[in-house]
């Protein structure tokens, strides 16, 4: 339930389509539960919001798909995420 945000204006390319490849390929899957619960993932701000809105599931950057609920704060950031979130900077 952590916040991933990017510092590259949408410019329609790059990571736009990376993106959206990734959310097509990810919302196939299930919800999902196991270690992942023991962290705050990583997952676009916007997702977030609806989320918050609409009840949807939002997908982190590691693959974990769950409704957010609880307070990030309180938990350590996925060592997957952040491993994504950190290739995506360069």
């Amino acid at each position: 339930m952590g916040i991933f945000t990017r510092d590259t204006p949408d410019t329609g390319g790059g990571l736009d389509v990376m993106d959206r490849e990734l959310e097509k390929l990810l919302e196939d899957s299930q919800i999902e539960d196991g270690d992942h619960e023991r962290f705050s993932h990583y997952v676009p701000k916007d997702k977030i919001v609806e989320s918050a809105v609409t009840g949807k599931p939002v997908r982190a950057l590691c693959g974990k798909k769950w409704t957010p609920s609880r307070d990030p704060e309180r938990f350590p950031v996925c060592p997957d995420c952040k491993k994504v979130y950190e290739r995506m900077k360069k």
